[in-house]
């Protein structure tokens, strides 16, 4: 009898998964309590796979032999309690691709700067001119890209809730950008259990393999003795024995494997948080064996990512800027560390247990208004009433950008970094992205 797999969640992980387990021979079926979009079915019916949406249908779910688990999917939802009680295994969609390629896998984690060092890896795997996929958190599905012609590496965005569900999965070189809180809603309110959840990127590593990560983390440092890995390969912006990169006279130094030296002025991104994206991506590309000509050259193309400190537009001498993908406090520390002119902030969404101490002294220091964009705001203004600056409540986000362009002077700059989730407005971070810029952009086309 063949072997019956079931797929929690029709999205870009789920439908990937469901057409690779049904090319290699199993039972596939695909549930979604929510809706599965149009795409995703056309998949699905192209590859005979059965699905159903907005519901959940226990005997077809509860009779697998393992579940493949959409990591947007709370561990708490009734159906994956059900399936957990029933004794079947639940994996991710990285697990399950994992077991049938032989590709490299480059792993990037961390709570900020994951997004942009993948990007980063990715770009100078190409440039190298490398058999390379884009996959996890990021670009097309993992199981999919196997499933239709496998390649030799594989760059992998990996959040905690990938993480959660990963087991055998062995990362080749594991990068671990920085761990502070996030998600905490999903982790108990507890931060360790959090912190767990991303040190699990090492979890299969062999003694060849790598470990990149940023070596003035404090939690990093408290938690690196707990854990088998690879060698070590860390970064920090002062010059240490034991760095495999960091800063001197303007410079990114790397030192290992191979020694070479690139001018910070030539990096293609900007501000502190790219200088350790930039550094954690130059030691991936050079443990992997990219000659360095390349990794410097890769690293002064490369275009950014959208939706990070993009710039928009320009309107009446105020910059706009999109960095709808900062959906925790420290990602938008990072913004507000960058600005160089005072400072609209916008903020606001589903928040997620965050402490906004981290950013209190910044916003004090750079913002000349705030505006919040939220359902609810009631904790915003709790916290930020007390600064005295102007603020603005906005419901969508035409309000949100008339507010904002109400408060910003020549000189000045308009930042959307939300600190939350998007989800009791926008679709996703992006919809919350793509809409800042049309609005502004409409902006932009009356003012011509």
């Amino acid at each position: 009898m063949e072997k019956r797999i079931v797929i929690l969640g029709g999205g870009e992980s789920g439908a990937g998964a469901a057409v690779l387990a049904k090319k290699i021979g199993f039972d596939v079926f695909v549930s979604d309590f929510g809706s599965i979009s149009d795409t995703y079915k056309a998949l699905l019916n192209e590859h005979n796979i059965q699905w159903e949406e907005k519901q959940h249908t226990r005997e077809l779910i509860l009779n697998a032999q393992e579940v493949i688990k959409s990591p947007g999917i709370p561990n708490e939802a009734p159906i994956v309690v059900q399936v957990r009680e029933a004794g079947i295994p639940i994996i991710s969609e990285i697990e399950f691709a994992g077991r049938y390629t032989k590709a490299k896998m480059i792993c990037i984690t961390g709570s900020n700067g994951k997004t942009t060092t993948t990007s980063l890896i990715y770009h100078i795997f190409r440039e190298a001119g490398l058999n390379v996929g884009l996959a996890g958190n990021i670009g097309r599905s993992l199981a999919l890209q196997v499933a239709e012609g496998d390649k030799d590496y594989y760059i992998l965005e990996l959040s905690s809730f990938q993480l959660d569900n990963m087991y055998e999965f062995r990362a080749n070189v594991a990068v671990l950008m920085n761990i502070t809180p996030d998600h905490l809603d999903r982790y108990e309110h507890c931060m360790q259990n959090y912190v767990d959840a991303k040190f699990r990127i090492l979890q299969n590593q062999e003694p060849e393999d790598a470990f990149v990560y940023w070596n003035d983390d404090p939690i990093i440092q408290v938690e690196l003795p707990k854990h088998k890995h690879g060698k070590l390969y860390p970064f920090a912006e002062d010059k240490k024995d034991n760095l495999a990169a960091y800063t001197q006279e303007h410079k990114i130094v790397f030192t290992e494997p191979v020694a070479f030296n690139m001018e910070q002025e030539e990096l293609s991104l900007t501000g502190k948080h790219n200088l350790y994206n930039s550094m954690a991506a130059g030691i991936s590309a050079n443990v992997a064996g990219i000659h360095k000509e390349t990794i410097r050259e890769a690293l002064k193309t490369f275009k950014g990512v959208e939706h990070r400190l993009e710039k928009v537009a320009s309107i009446d001498g105020v910059e706009y800027i999109n960095d709808s993908k900062a959906t925790n406090v420290n990602s938008c520390w990072y913004a507000l560390q960058s600005m160089t002119t005072k400072t609209v902030l916008i903020l606001g969404g589903k928040d997620k247990g965050n402490d906004y101490n981290e950013i209190a002294d910044l916003v004090q220091q750079k913002c000349s208004a705030l505006v919040f964009l939220g359902a609810d705001n009631s904790k915003l203004h709790a916290f930020f009433d007390r600064f005295g600056l102007p603020t603005a409540d906005a419901r969508s986000m035409q309000e949100c950008i008339v507010a904002a362009r109400s408060f910003a002077t020549q000189g000045q700059t308009v930042l959307l970094s939300p600190c939350c989730a998007s989800f009791d407005l926008f679709k996703s971070y992006e919809d919350r992205g793509t809409q800042f810029k049309n609005e502004v952009l409409k902006i932009k086309q009356t003012t011509l």
